[in-house]
């Protein structure tokens, strides 16, 4: 694909849209130094910009791909079969965007345990729940709004992988979640390693074979840990939960590597490097 021209009028929506996250955060920082404490709101922050700054240099760096998939029927509002970047993000894309803020909200609890009885430590829980929530209106959105685009399927991508890192990080650092969970977000990267590994001993990577599984799991995950999360749900419950439900989903990480490389006899003609 050729690279086309960013519109200035996105160049500006993206500068609004990180006035908008850094304002956001600081004002829960200044939240958070009241009811907590100065060094707890300090904490927060530095952590929580760290993936608040990836999300908006992802944005930045990807705002070319503001367009329909090329192979778009051209329509109404597609009149050029998806060759033009679109002037705005759309409330979709904007829909997305506050889902990697949440779960940067989320990330900046790692290093900080509120009180039990305090409201903050209902937040990880919520933040991260609704950005799952989120994950499943703004497809919606972009579908009924015909503002289906390259750079939502990204962000969404990008944002799924984030929120199931961070998340679990904090509920491992708050001993809500064994550390044995973290296998699970782990699994992702070393599926592809091991793809891109398998490349470079000069095999081949097939296309991922359809599953009527690997949804509904990555649900069941999410849900597994925003549960886990809330303050209410003791660790002698959700430990157990949380090992029995890793259990499918690295099984149908470890199918999925063996199918793509051709060692489960299916075939693989095709280049292949994400998991969905």
């Amino acid at each position: 694909m050729t690279a086309m021209e960013v519109p200035a009028t996105l160049e500006g929506r993206w500068w609004l849209t990180g006035a908008v996250a850094l304002l956001s955060a600081t004002l829960v920082a200044v939240a958070a130094a009241d009811a907590l404490s100065p060094a707890a709101a300090l904490l927060w922050l530095l952590v929580a910009s760290v993936p608040l700054g990836y999300t908006l240099w992802f944005l930045w760096r990807s705002l070319a791909l503001n367009h329909p998939p090329e192979s778009t029927t051209p329509t109404a509002t597609v009149p050029d079969g998806g060759t033009t970047v679109y002037p705005t993000l759309g409330l979709a894309n904007g829909i997305t965007l506050g889902r990697g803020w949440l779960y940067a909200g989320v990330a900046g609890f790692v290093l900080v345990t509120p009180p039990v009885d305090s409201v903050w430590r209902w937040l990880p829980a919520l933040w991260y729940g609704g950005g799952a929530a989120l994950d499943w209106v703004d497809g919606l959105v972009a579908r009924r709004s015909d503002r289906q685009t390259v750079l939502g399927e990204r962000l969404d991508l990008a944002f799924d992988t984030m929120g199931f890192l961070v998340a679990p990080v904090v509920a491992v650092a708050w001993g809500a979640l064994p550390v044995w969970y973290l296998s699970v977000s782990a699994a992702r990267y070393c599926y592809r390693f091991g793809c891109w590994l398998h490349e470079r001993r000069g095999g081949t990577v097939g296309d991922l074979p359809e599953s009527r599984l690997r949804r509904p799991l990555a649900g069941l995950q999410m849900a597994v840990v925003a549960l886990a999360l809330l303050p209410v749900v003791p660790p002698r419950l959700a430990w157990p939960a949380a090992t029995l439900a890793m259990a499918p989903s690295l099984a149908v990480f470890a199918r999925d590597y063996l199918v793509v490389t051709g060692r489960l006899g299916m075939p693989n003609a095709q280049d292949s490097t994400n998991q969905s």
